[in-house]
């Protein structure tokens, strides 16, 4: 089996909806992009994956309890056939967009159950077009889970980040200490997810520049303001 054309084609798709929030991609959104059948997709990912180039995985399906779906991410071998350089800095309006959105979804939910305002930003998180994006839901699914403890917890825990000497600090160690506080509390299915978003979350941290790591700093100080 040899990687064609239309392979290709496929796989560079995949891997540019990928590299937007560093999420895996369900052959469903890549039909949607390519403008074919959900089928047709799948039945390209699976010989792709033949080819070494891609993994699978399984995520839970959205607003579907015990529902997983099949997920696929690039491999190491299909990234290195299309590397290029990292897209432009977000600009600002787009950015103010972003952040509307996400502080909009988080105050509508203050009064809203613990498992169902979690529910809520997760059913989010898969829409999200760019890894900035994607990096402030993961705050707001903490913030979230923040105001939930309340009290002492919530008071030590704002303090530690808001003192934090820079911006790649404040927001390691919120993530660290908000997933640490409440992760024995998780279920082991939401446990997984969650631990899994924060890994993607730490990876794309990485891969902004220090004006995008900047602007999420500033919108965790703010939002815990």
């Amino acid at each position: 089996m040899i990687l064609t054309g239309r392979r290709k084609q496929f796989l560079q798709k995949l891997i540019d909806l990928y590299n937007k929030t560093n999420m895996p991609v369900h052959y469903e959104t890549l039909a949607r992009a390519i403008g074919v059948s959900k089928w047709t997709a799948y039945d390209m990912l699976k010989e792709l994956e033949k080819l070494g180039c891609l993994t699978r995985d399984y995520a839970v399906n959205p607003g579907e309890t015990g529902r997983s779906q099949i997920v696929f991410q690039p491999t190491a071998k299909a990234s290195s056939l299309f590397e290029q350089p990292r897209s432009e800095v977000i600009d600002p309006e787009e950015w103010h967009q972003i952040k509307t959105k996400v502080l909009a979804l988080l105050n509508s939910l203050k009064s809203s159950s613990l498992s169902d305002a979690v529910q809520k930003v997760m059913e989010e998180i898969p829409k999200v077009q760019v890894r900035v994006a994607f990096c402030a839901y993961i705050i707001g699914l903490l913030l979230v889970y923040l105001r939930k403890l309340g009290g002492r917890t919530e008071s030590l825990i704002k303090s530690l980040v808001q003192h934090a000497p820079t911006n790649e600090m404040r927001m390691t160690m919120f993530v660290g200490t908000v997933l640490g506080t409440i992760i024995q509390t998780m279920n082991h299915e939401m446990g997984i997810e969650v631990t899994d978003l924060i890994g993607r979350y730490l990876k794309s941290i990485t891969d902004l520049s220090d004006r995008e790591r900047g602007m999420l700093s500033d919108f965790l100080y703010e939002s815990l303001a």
